[in-house]
């Protein structure tokens, strides 16, 4: 941090940054670290001020430096700091004073050199230990860890051994960790510190952004990068299913005009919002909401969506609304949704103060539990609108670098080119030039704009020396699937390889055929039998290379009796799973999946490799 920022967080109360953090992470919703340019306005009305348009426009372009579309905290803190004795400070601090549910816990905090206290919200430390309560009860290897005492601190000693973690993960993204990689039984620091990088790196694999947290962060039990990786974890899970692929009826959230493109373009939280409204309209109620904050905070639209999509032998009725008193109104709507067994996330207070994250949970759990969307009579058509395997990987891998906003849809996403400017910047940080990124669309020439910003990233692609023979912006802007991936995955193989190069502490780029020499003499050298002739050769599906070569990094870490000979599918998988794990249980961010290893899927192979040699040479220096 420059001297000048710190001088100015220097002059801030730590009550004041706290609860300034507080507002922030509301609107962070993703916890990436940063809000769009766009979200500004939100940000400040959670700190208690309405600014007209003007101001707004006035302020982004102050609080932008960088000019990279986005706003973090430093630059938002930064700006505030220099308002600090204006009308708009006053109206912080009185915000602050009216603030409830926020603990502060003592430590250094990431963005201040003073060292301030760090707030947490207790009504999500209640959510979250108990949807862990409820939905890790019948685990066996979970039993001994709950129930959680919501009361107390024990959600930051459970997890500290790095298990919880994982089953959190494998109910978000069932089998993404495989149970042989975690450590259950004689637990030291050196087993439970491998579990925690079991669980980091694949949650970083599910696109969960982890910059800034590590193992020893979570053994310290830090409340706020607790709360922040659970909710992703869980957020992860509750949006999974919200898509065509699992919900077909959804199509019926169609409006008039539109197609199914324009479905695909929403995000989980507009899908919610439209259901809700479906569900509305449906009951014959004249009444819509736009968010999940002060819209819901009279629990009328949860009442009468409750009764609407409950079976009628469940007892959800209208009851509700005869009560008065707002905080009793959303407890007895809360007792209709225990009737579905819905009761989750949510308080009456939270319900009430309109706790915009928590609400979205517990919407998202209605709308996974009781969807109540019967197909169309004339179903469209939806084969191929389902997300692939690699796009799916290429997404997660962009959302753990920590872009703005999260992307839910990979070609929609892209399609105005700032996804693909904040990956440029992190895969070679100031190569993007962000004077020349169009950041506003209007109505008039938006799409001309945006256009710009897609010819613009083919032109850095170009720069780097990517193979983009054929590619226009153009392609990317029209969300071409094919030539859009080929931009990624060279920014993903980019990004693999610069890693191992600022490892190697070389100016030459690292070329394939010395990741493959890497590994056959790291193989060699620790006396192991199998080699590696490319990343098309076959004998990688049994991934028998993949575990020796983990096992010669760290010695002793594969437990070989758990290892199949791979002479049939089921073998091959089994081995795969456990090497992915494995891989990623010693230190490796391996974003590549068990099915890539089995079919020889030499981008993704080279990836692996590229991972481990990386997690090789940090153990030599």
């Amino acid at each position: 941090m420059s001297n000048d920022l710190s001088n100015r967080f220097s002059v801030i109360q730590p009550e004041i940054l706290d609860e300034l953090m507080t507002s922030f992470n509301e609107i962070d919703v993703d916890n990436s670290g940063s809000i769009s340019t766009g979200e500004l306005g939100a940000l400040f009305r959670a700190c208690g001020e309405d600014l007209p348009g003007y101001k707004l426009r006035e302020l982004t372009a102050e609080l932008d430096k960088n000019k990279n579309g986005t706003i973090d905290f430093e630059e938002f803190v930064a700006v505030y700091a220099d308002m600090k004795s204006s009308h708009i400070a006053h109206s912080f601090k009185k915000a602050v004073a009216t603030k409830q549910g926020i603990v502060k816990k003592g430590g250094m905090s990431g963005v201040s050199v003073e060292g301030t206290t760090h707030s947490y919200s207790e009504e999500e430390k209640t959510a979250f230990a108990d949807w862990i309560n409820s939905n890790l009860a019948n685990d066996e290897d979970c039993k001994p860890y709950l129930d959680i005492d919501v009361n107390t601190d024990e959600l930051w000693t459970k997890i500290q051994d790095g298990i919880l973690l994982c089953k959190m993960i494998n109910l978000s993204c069932p089998d993404t960790i495989d149970e042989r990689a975690i450590n259950k039984t004689k637990l030291n620091q050196y087993k439970t510190t491998e579990n925690l990088n079991l669980a980091l790196n694949s949650a970083s694999a599910i696109g969960c952004n982890i910059v800034n947290i590590g193992a020893v962060d979570l053994q310290e039990g830090k409340p706020h990068l607790v709360l922040g990786l659970l909710w992703q974890i869980i957020r992860i899970g509750l949006f999974a299913q919200i898509d065509l692929q699992h919900n077909p009826g959804l199509v019926q959230l169609l409006m008039d005009g539109e197609d199914m493109e324009d479905l695909l373009k929403l995000s989980p939280e507009e899908l919610l919002l439209r259901w809700v409204n479906y569900h509305l309209k449906n009951a014959g109620i004249d009444k819509t909401i736009t968010n999940f904050g002060g819209d819901i905070k009279d629990s009328e639209a949860y009442t009468y969506l409750l009764n609407q999509i409950a079976p009628p032998d469940r007892g959800v009725d209208l009851g509700p609304l005869n009560e008065n008193d707002p905080e009793q109104r959303a407890e007895l709507m809360l007792q209709n949704a225990d009737k579905l067994d819905c009761r989750a996330f949510v308080t009456p207070k939270d319900v009430v103060r309109g706790n915009s994250k928590l609400n979205t949970a517990f919407v998202a759990n209605l709308f996974n539990t009781w969807p109540a969307l019967d197909l169309p009579e004339e179903m469209p058509d939806i084969e191929g609108l389902e997300e692939t395997r690699e796009e799916k990987t290429f997404r997660n891998w962009i959302n753990s670098l920590g872009v703005s906003p999260y992307v839910n849809h990979l070609y929609n996403d892209m399609m105005d080119g700032l996804i693909l400017f904040q990956t440029y910047d992190k895969v070679k940080p100031g190569v993007v030039d962000w004077g020349r990124v169009n950041k506003k669309f209007k109505a008039l020439g938006g799409n001309m704009k945006k256009m710009e910003n897609c010819e613009y990233a083919v032109e850095l692609g170009k720069d780097m020396k990517f193979s983009l023979v054929g590619v226009g912006g153009k392609d990317i802007f029209d969300g071409n699937e094919t030539l859009t991936l080929a931009v990624v995955w060279q920014l993903m193989r980019a990004y693999t390889l610069a890693l191992l190069q600022n490892l190697k502490g070389s100016e030459e780029k690292i070329k394939d055929k010395e990741i493959v020499d890497w590994v056959n003499t790291t193989l060699q050298e620790a006396g192991k039998e199998t080699s590696l002739s490319s990343f098309q050769d076959p004998e990688i599906s049994s991934s028998r290379v993949v575990l020796d070569l983990i096992d010669a990094i760290k010695p002793g870490s594969i437990n070989y009796n758990n290892v199949r000979d791979g002479t049939n599918p089921d073998e091959r998988q089994s081995n795969a799973k456990y090497a992915i794990s494995m891989a990623r249980k010693i230190g490796a961010r391996v974003y590549a999946l068990p099915e890539d290893l089995v079919e020889v899927k030499p981008k993704m192979v080279l990836t692996v490799f590229a991972c481990l040699m990386g997690r090789g040479l940090k153990k030599v220096q």
